[in-house]
């Protein structure tokens, strides 16, 4: 049974800086491709950024350059530190994986398993 768990949200002022991680059990981080997406009232669900089974990384245009996503084979976690936080980065996020292949899709639906999501809020 695959459990993704993420840790890490909280409140911070803009420009503070956050780090999520996502603690995987009944998967391997270095199997496939794993993502963070996030999801704000109102909002539809959007990737931030992924990490295939190689170590490639694919970022959203919001986010690429202050987000740096990354895993630890070690650990089974997958991380996103994120640096420069604006109140628009508010939201609910979630990491998610897909077994095998090199895929940096940013599609929610080609991700098989998800977590519960940590929250995360920044204020002005």
């Amino acid at each position: 049974q695959v459990q993704l768990v993420e840790s890490g949200g909280g409140s911070v002022q803009a420009a503070g800086s956050l780090r999520l991680s996502c603690a995987a059990s009944g998967y391997t981080v270095r199997s496939g491709s794993m993502g963070w997406f996030r999801q704000a009232p109102g909002k539809e669900r959007e990737g931030v950024a992924v990490i295939n089974m190689f170590g490639n990384t694919y970022y959203a245009a919001s986010v690429k350059g202050r987000f740096t996503i990354s895993k630890d084979s070690a650990k089974n976690t997958l991380y996103l530190q994120m640096n420069s936080l604006k109140p628009e980065d508010t939201a609910m996020y979630y990491c998610a994986a897909r077994p095998g292949g090199v895929s940096l899709t940013m599609s929610p639906g080609s991700y098989n398993y998800w977590g519960q999501g940590t929250q995360v809020t920044v204020s002005s």
